[in-house]
């Protein structure tokens, strides 16, 4: 099982943003997500982080750790309230087809420091 940690970071909402992503035991990285809501950047971390262990981890397990409620919530139900997030959310699933599972797990702030440090420093290395 491959564990996944993203989180992004956005300056004003929405504002400048950034992704933070680390692959225990494996890869760290961060991008730049340019403008967007503070909703949408976590989407998008959890996107960067499908497509990078799809060209790494092709059908493995996946275990996804974010902690934006909205993400995990909406990942697991497969569905979203909101249609702003709803393509960012259909680019999600189409991405577990990669893999032999793909599942969230909503994890408080304090367990995500390292995925929130790397986001924090793209943001402020492209501001």
């Amino acid at each position: 099982m491959i564990e996944v940690y993203t989180d992004a970071a956005t300056a004003g909402n929405p504002g400048a943003s950034a992704a933070g992503i680390y692959i225990k035991e494996h890869h760290q990285f961060s991008k730049y997500l340019g403008v967007c809501s503070n909703h949408e950047a976590e989407f998008l971390a959890v996107i960067h982080a499908l497509l990078y262990c799809k060209d790494h981890f092709a059908g493995e397990i996946i275990s996804i750790r974010s902690d934006s409620q909205l993400v995990v919530r909406s990942a697991d139900a497969e569905h979203c309230r909101n249609p702003v997030y709803s393509p960012l959310l259909k680019q999600i699933l189409e991405l577990h087809g990669n893999f032999s599972y793909v599942f969230y797990k909503w994890i408080p702030d304090k367990d995500n420091k390292h995925a929130d440090a790397l986001a924090r420093k793209e943001l402020k290395k492209n501001q």
